[in-house]
């Protein structure tokens, strides 16, 4: 077993450096082929051949929508957790607050007088969503560790109750009619629909490798380099210098504003919320997506999401032994979390900074053993 590891490990070590060493336009060509896959996937012309992958009790344009909602999540819930290093159990609550700003500003069920257009509401609810991240973490991110998650975790559940028992936010009567995103084609027919939700995927992966790019540059800039600072000692990068206040403030901020951004999108796609679309589970299974893809890592943190949403769908329809797997998919997601933590808690595909981490951390253990 130990040499078939080794053969794995060596294996994954050989496919790493060769990508690396590969000429620029080498892998510019491969990332593109990524994105013209993921693109082609929800065409039924196109995923007929790849046999298991696409569901069949569910549709899987829906499927392929709800998991492109959760990259993007967890894309913006590794800015907090993976590169700031600040344990944040309450992240669906902005996606939340993303969410009802559109559903307020554009339903005719609010009890505005003047509804918005869906393209001018967008703005506004990730810039609300932003100052709300802001408001949450000027009074809270002075808190480390566990205080920190269990304020950020009582951030998720005010909103949720506040969205239950107000009147303004309609509780679980919801808010309908939430227009869709504008668009048309030439024959005049919406491409933003109610029962194609092809068109949905392809504006949040659109939206998701934009996304990708800010936070790459960001990470990559002075603010990313604080940002790692404070995750690996944030003591030391005070005495470095370091506004370290600052950044994780800025951490918050931008992670909020890319929640907001999932949460419009979610309520422009389904024309419909309430107050039970943003339970406090939801906040639990992007953060363990996060970590199970590999927390700190950006395309850790897409795989980790991705694979989370579709494998919670995948059970839909499977029976064994006359069980429903879907009834159990959380104790069987429960099961892989528990797994990977014992021989694998770097997460699927960590950092470089982190797999070196446990690697030094697990040879201390042997060496003390």
């Amino acid at each position: 077993m130990t040499t078939f590891a080794n053969k794995v490990r060596d294996g994954k070590a050989a496919i790493a450096e060769r990508w690396h060493n590969a000429p620029k336009w080498v892998r510019w060509a491969a990332i593109g082929a990524i994105i013209v896959f993921f693109y082609a996937l929800p065409n039924k012309e196109f995923y007929q051949y790849l046999g298991p992958i696409p569901t069949t009790e569910s549709n899987f344009g829906q499927v392929l929508f709800t998991v492109s909602i959760y990259v993007l999540l967890a894309v913006g819930l590794n800015i907090v957790v993976g590169f700031t290093g600040l344990l944040d159990l309450g992240y669906f609550g902005f996606y939340a607050v993303g969410a009802y700003t559109v559903a307020v500003l554009t339903s005719p069920g609010s009890d505005l007088k003047t509804l918005w257009p869906w393209l001018a509401a967008l703005p506004l609810a990730i810039g609300v969503t932003m100052i709300s991240g802001v408001l949450l973490g000027t009074p809270t991110l002075r808190l480390r560790g566990d205080y920190l998650a269990i304020v950020t975790l009582g951030f998720a559940e005010m909103i949720r109750i506040a969205a239950t028992s107000s009147e303004f936010l309609k509780g679980q009567r919801g808010m309908n009619q939430v227009p869709h995103p504008p668009g048309s084609y030439p024959d005049g027919k919406p491409i933003f629909g109610v029962l194609d939700p092809r068109p949905y995927y392809w504006l949040v992966l659109t939206l998701i490798i934009l996304v990708v790019l800010g936070v790459r540059n960001l990470t990559r800039s002075r603010v990313g380099r604080a940002w790692v600072s404070i995750r690996e000692d944030e003591d030391a990068a005070q005495l470095m210098g370091v506004p370290t206040f600052k950044f994780k403030l800025w951490a918050f901020a931008v992670g909020a504003a890319i929640g907001g951004l999932a949460g419009a999108l979610f309520a422009g796609k389904q024309n419909f919320i309430n107050s039970q679309s943003f339970e406090l589970l939801n906040s639990i299974i992007i953060l363990a997506a996060v970590i199970l893809g590999g927390s700190g890592n950006i395309v850790g943190a897409i795989v980790g999401g991705g694979l989370v949403a579709y494998l919670i769908e995948r059970f839909r329809g499977i029976e064994i032994l006359g069980v429903q797997l879907y009834e159990y998919r959380f104790l069987a997601f429960g099961l892989v979390l528990v797994v990977m933590m014992i021989f694998r808690p770097q997460g699927l595909i960590p950092n470089r900074r982190r797999a070196a981490e446990f690697k030094d951390r697990r040879k201390e253990v042997i060496v003390g053993g």
